[in-house]
C-alpha cells in the first residue's frame, strides 16, 4: 500500500508571515522578578535588553538606576539610555510596587507611591522612549495585574495604579495605533521577591498557586515578535490552577 501525504506546500504567496525580531529592548525593574526573567530572555532571543531599576541589575549591558517614582528622573533616564544604545525597538514595563492595608491604615506617601512607581513611572518611561518607538515602528508591553480587572479589600494603592496601566494603555494603544505597537500584559501571581517583606497576612499561603516568571516572560516574547500588521493587544497570563482569575 502506498501512502500519499495530500497536504498541499503553501506556496511563496502563502507562507506564513515571519516573526518581528527583537532588536533593543529596554526592561523596567531589570534587577528582579518578571523583569529580570524578561531581560534574561530577551539576550537569550538574540535581542539587546536595556536594563532600568533603582538597583542595579545583575549582569553586564547597558543600565540605568533611578527610582521611578521620580518621573523627571526617570524620563531623563530613559533619555540618556536610549541614545547610548543608538536607539530602542520596544519597551517592557515591569516595574512595580504595592502597599499592603485598608486605605486609612497606610500612611499617604506610601500609598501614592504605589500609584508613582506603576502608573506614573510607567507614562514616563514610556513618554520618553516614544520618539525612538515612533521611528523604528517599535512596540510596548506594559504590564498590569489580575488585580487590574477585579479588586481585593487592603489593596486599593495596587487596584488603583494597574487599573489605571490598563486604562492608560488602552488609550495609548488608539493613539499610537499605526506607529507603535501596544500590548497589555495582565499577569496573576508569580513566584518573585514581590511578596517579600510584608506581614503574613498579605503574603501567599504554602499552597499558593504561583507562576514561574520565565513562563510569563516567554508571553511577553511571544507578544513582542509577532509579525508587522500583528497585535496582541491584551493577554492574561496565570497559573491554571490560581483562584485570582476570573
Amino acid at each position: 500500500m502506498t501512502l500519499t501525504d495530500t497536504r498541499a506546500t503553501p506556496g511563496p504567496q502563502e507562507r506564513l508571515p515571519t516573526s518581528r525580531p527583537l532588536g533593543t529592548v529596554l526592561v523596567t525593574g531589570a534587577a528582579s522578578g518578571l523583569g529580570l526573567a524578561v531581560a534574561e530572555a530577551v539576550g537569550t532571543a538574540g535581542g539587546t535588553p536595556l536594563l532600568l531599576d533603582r538597583e542595579v541589575p545583575p549582569g553586564e549591558g547597558l543600565h540605568a538606576v533611578v527610582d521611578l517614582a521620580d518621573t523627571r528622573a526617570a524620563e531623563a533616564a530613559v533619555r540618556a539610555l536610549v541614545e547610548r544604545a543608538g536607539g530602542v525597538d520596544a519597551v517592557v514595563c515591569c516595574a512595580g510596587t504595592d502597599a499592603c492595608g485598608a486605605l486609612d491604615a497606610v500612611p499617604g506617601a506610601a500609598w501614592e507611591r504605589v500609584v508613582q512607581v506603576n502608573l506614573l513611572g510607567t507614562a514616563a518611561v514610556l513618554r520618553a522612549a516614544l520618539p525612538s518607538l515612533r521611528e523604528r515602528r517599535g512596540r510596548i508591553v506594559t504590564v498590569a495585574s489580575t488585580l487590574g480587572l477585579r479588586a481585593l479589600p487592603d489593596a486599593s494603592a495596587y487596584c488603583a495604579s494597574k487599573f489605571g496601566v490598563l486604562g492608560l494603555s488602552r488609550a495609548l494603544a488608539a493613539e499610537l495605533a499605526g506607529e507603535v505597537g501596544l500590548t497589555t500584559l495582565l499577569p496573576g501571581g508569580m513566584d518573585t521577591a514581590f511578596f517579600d517583606g510584608r506581614t503574613e497576612q498579605y503574603k501567599p499561603g504554602p499552597d499558593a498557586k504561583l507562576n514561574d516568571p520565565r513562563n510569563v516572560a516567554a508571553t511577553v516574547l511571544f507578544a513582542l515578535t509577532r509579525p508587522e500588521g500583528c497585535e496582541v493587544r491584551e493577554l492574561v497570563v496565570c497559573p491554571s490552577e490560581e483562584p485570582s482569575w476570573p
